[in-house]
């Protein structure tokens, strides 16, 4: 199913798209550019996520492993009395 849409693009932007596309059929060009464009969205978004993740991730283990540092010093401590 297709629908028509009207877009008003800037005279720059549609000099670019003349450029590459020559009057005629730009309804092909322009579907396959925003469906790129929404997928390059999508993956910096997924980027943004995995990497929050991970600084979150390295944070708590971070804090893990400080935690078990002085538990191991004290440890080492008493068995070297």
């Amino acid at each position: 199913m297709h629908r028509q849409i009207e877009v008003t693009l800037p005279e720059e932007t549609l000099q670019l798209l003349e450029g590459v596309m020559p009057k005629g059929d730009r309804n092909a060009f322009i579907n396959e550019a925003v469906k790129f464009y929404i997928a390059e969205k999508n993956k910096a978004n997924l980027r943004d996520q995995l990497k929050e993740g991970a600084i979150r991730r390295a944070q708590r283990d971070l804090a893990i492993a400080e935690e078990w540092f002085d538990i191991e010093e004290e440890a080492r401590q008493n068995s070297e009395k």
